[in-house]
């Protein structure tokens, strides 16, 4: 662990590495300093590159990420590679030494590992995909019972910064009336909307029990990671996990 990046607050099994970059440590300038991840937000492209190995040799991974093409979607890539990025927004893999990865600068990134190490996923939820069932499908998705499955929520933006329409939050009563815990009405008759209660509303439905983090905000920690609420065009955070090779 460097001021680059952090390790998931989280018991995790045996042999597997998770956590999450910074905003610090590379060589992107203005609006994407300094450790931008992402190659889809106006960064220089060999800025991004230099960005991406200075993130591998610092916690050591062992490949690359399998990156996605993001789509605030819910479909799942199982077993991603590095050949060509999948149009998902979660990944799945048996496989020792690859790497899930998603990336966030406000939207929620989830981790996800079978509790005997043998599995892992890594899903990117922001509001829409978790309304779309991005969580359950990947807990779905996965080759072990959901209670034995552990979670761990990412750095997301805050109910207190994270203002939606009533659209927004009429779509999740919709589909589940319980959702209207995790919204609070402010004064300019809009809603404060709480990814990290709605992620844990969608886990516990489906069968996780252990969920772990939450609790911190992108939109306030400027110093440490970027948001794009906060900013408008910025970089992007990697948060990664991976079964080690031996």
């Amino acid at each position: 662990m460097t001021d680059t990046w952090f390790e998931a607050d989280w018991p995790a099994p045996p042999g597997i590495v998770a956590g999450c970059s910074y905003r610090h440590g590379g060589v992107s300038i203005g609006r994407f300093a300094s450790l931008n991840l992402a190659g889809h937000v106006g960064d220089d492209t060999d800025a991004v590159t230099e960005n991406r190995r200075r993130l591998r040799a610092e916690v050591d991974l062992p490949a690359e990420p399998a990156w996605l093409q993001q789509v605030h979607g819910a479909e799942v890539c199982r077993e991603p590679t590095t050949v060509r990025p999948a149009q998902a927004d979660a990944a799945i893999t048996r496989r020792r030494g690859v790497v899930c990865a998603v990336l966030t600068a406000d939207c929620l990134p989830v981790l996800v590992a079978a509790a005997d190490g043998g599995e892992v996923a890594a899903a990117h939820a922001g509001w829409r995909g978790l309304c779309a069932g991005v969580l359950e499908t990947v807990v779905g998705e996965m080759a072990v019972a959901p209670e034995t499955l552990l979670a761990w929520l990412g750095p997301a933006i805050s109910q207190a910064a994270y203002e939606v329409g009533p659209e927004v939050r009429a779509q999740f009563v919709d589909r589940d009336p319980r959702a209207a815990d995790c919204f609070v009405a402010n004064q300019g008759g809009r809603w404060q909307a709480d990814l990290y209660a709605l992620a844990r509303q969608r886990l516990a439905e489906a069968g996780v029990r252990q969920v772990f983090g939450g609790n911190r905000c992108t939109h306030a920690e400027a110093d440490r990671f970027f948001s794009y609420r906060r900013d408008g065009q910025c970089g992007r955070m990697a948060s990664f996990i991976f079964r080690r090779l031996n």
